[in-house]
């Protein structure tokens, strides 16, 4: 189980996310995924092309382990530019639903196969 918070005396988030999220449960720390099929094909497209994927990827990973985007305590998103994180945000959400766990977004200079975006997760599992 992830409890994510707000804390009342800091600045609010500014995006899908929240200030920190407590675990309870099995620490789960999955390698930050990129857009690959699963014959390992990269999706070629838009930033929100390849994050649609990597979330498809991500709540596949969580499955096998018997969980959900829900036991998602923490992201890391790594973007090869910083202009596309209005484009990931709007995916990124739109997935994340209403649940929001701590969340980390940085630029790096390249990501494995040249993709656009990578995320990383650490999940609270049953």
């Amino acid at each position: 189980m992830v409890r994510t918070f707000i804390a009342p005396n800091a600045s609010a988030p500014i995006g899908p996310y929240s200030h920190g999220a407590e675990c309870q449960g099995r620490l789960f720390f999955m390698s930050g995924v990129i857009a690959l099929r699963t014959d390992g094909s990269m999706v070629e497209g838009t930033i929100q092309d390849q994050t649609k994927q990597i979330f498809n990827n991500i709540r596949n990973v969580l499955a096998s382990q018997g969980g959900t985007l829900d036991n998602v305590a923490k992201t890391t998103v790594f973007l090869q530019s910083m202009n596309d994180f209005a484009g990931m945000n709007e995916i990124y959400a739109a997935e994340m639903g209403d649940h929001r766990p701590a969340r980390s977004a940085v630029e790096v200079s390249r990501l494995p196969k040249n993709a656009l975006v990578e995320i990383e997760v650490i999940a609270c599992l049953p």
